[in-house]
């Protein structure tokens, strides 16, 4: 059974092919298509098997045009790795944002359709994306099923007194303001990928989760359920991230919005695009660059990295006080995977929560799954991969075959 896996952001598309034989997935390709409706459009093609990589530079204008080229490349008897688009058994989509309605993976259909249209006033900057790839789907492979698996999803198990806001509580029943949480399928996968590479159950362990890249989220999860995550009604609330502003006091961008007369669209620009690393280090939003300008001594790029590791820990401490205790902290993502000095700031105060690690591992590259813990640390601290596609497809596989 092969499964199409396809995330489509506002000009690209990332994709990848497994084939199931029983329940055990295979990677058998994987890439994406940049800079869709903009000059200079290409895909980037890795098979699997063999290593072989191809780019191809195309008008790209729209999804329907990408994934074309998607499915030309998957078929392509040079760099193909299927016979026809009749070996594609289901399409998973990655989709933002599922609401109160969409809590878990699903098959898609128009009643589906109808309450994705619904979500994407809460996620207007990815849902309207994930839609056309859909969309874009149903015409280019008609009849075969396609699958939404939400990032929403895993964190609908957070209580109510966790997910509320301080506001009236009609404002919630009129319109949903309320924590939702994001990255659900990494947090979802690391937790359990921590849980089997530990060999203890998931439902018997507390375990802290950082997902961090160019977004970045937190979570506390207990016997494998989330109870809650530092991303809110919107990924900008929390951590301090690439290009997001993360906690801010609500006041401050009302009185920022007087003074610089900003609309509300230049308003969420500011919080979206110009602050977090961005906006303090006036480097970069790449955490790479604002660390080698640091260690020039670049005093914004150093108070940039301080300021991000102290967020971090802050929700860290907070959330084992969620948990009433901790037995694994997991970080992942570009930032997590790579930027041991991340890893140490943030966890440099923590030992007496049971947190010490081993400086000289911690420094190592990561190869695959990596336990970075001391001798003496009382929490296994790991650092994990994430795998959101495979995630992905192993959902649709199972949904689809529930439905044969």
């Amino acid at each position: 059974m092969k499964i199409l896996v396809l995330n489509c952001g506002s000009s690209s598309v990332k994709y990848q092919l497994f084939e199931f034989v029983d329940k055990t997935p295979q990677m058998k390709a994987k890439g994406s298509v940049e800079r869709i409706g903009i000059r200079g459009a290409i895909l980037n093609h890795l098979r699997a098997e063999d290593g072989d990589r191809v780019k191809i530079a195309g008008e790209i204008l729209d999804h329907q045009i990408a994934i074309e080229y998607i499915l030309a490349i998957l078929i392509s008897k040079s760099h193909g790795v299927i016979r026809d688009y009749g070996e594609i058994a289901a399409v998973g989509h990655r989709v933002v944002h599922g609401g109160e309605t969409l809590t878990e993976s699903v098959q898609i259909d128009a009643d589906v359709m109808e309450k994705l249209r619904e979500c994407i006033e809460l996620a207007p900057l990815h849902n309207p994306h994930n839609i056309k790839g859909i969309e874009a789907c149903r015409r280019l492979l008609p009849g075969v099923p396609q699958v939404a698996v939400f990032d929403t999803a895993f964190h609908h198990t957070i209580p109510p007194y966790a997910f509320l806001y301080g506001l009236p509580h009609v404002l919630y029943r009129r319109y949903g303001i309320r924590r939702y949480g994001f990255h659900g399928t990494s947090h979802y996968y690391v937790s359990r990928q921590a849980a089997r590479f530990i060999g203890k159950p998931v439902e018997d362990l507390k375990i802290i989760t950082c997902h961090m890249g160019n977004g970045c989220s937190i979570a506390a999860v207990q016997k494998g359920a989330s109870v809650d995550t530092s991303m809110g009604f919107t990924p900008v609330e929390g951590l301090v991230m690439g290009t997001r502003s993360g906690d801010l006091d609500p006041s401050a961008i009302l009185y920022i919005m007087g003074r610089e007369e900003l609309t509300l669209a230049e308003a969420n620009a500011l919080l979206n695009k110009h602050s977090g690393l961005a906006g303090l280090s006036g480097v970069s939003s790449d955490m790479r660059e604002i660390w080698e300008e640091a260690e020039k001594d670049n005093e914004r790029a150093r108070t940039a990295i301080d300021l991000f590791c102290y967020r971090l820990k802050k929700y860290i401490a907070s959330y084992a006080g969620v948990l009433g205790g901790l037995d694994v902290l997991v970080f992942t993502g570009g930032i997590g995977e790579n930027a041991y000095y991340v890893r140490e700031k943030s966890l440099d105060t923590l030992v007496f929560l049971g947190v010490d690690i081993d400086k000289a591992k911690n420094r190592q590259p990561i190869q695959g799954d990596t336990d970075i813990s001391s001798s003496k640390s009382r929490v296994k601290v790991l650092v994990i991969p994430t795998n959101e596609e495979l995630v992905i497809a192993e959902d649709t596989r199972r949904i689809v075959q529930e439905k044969v």
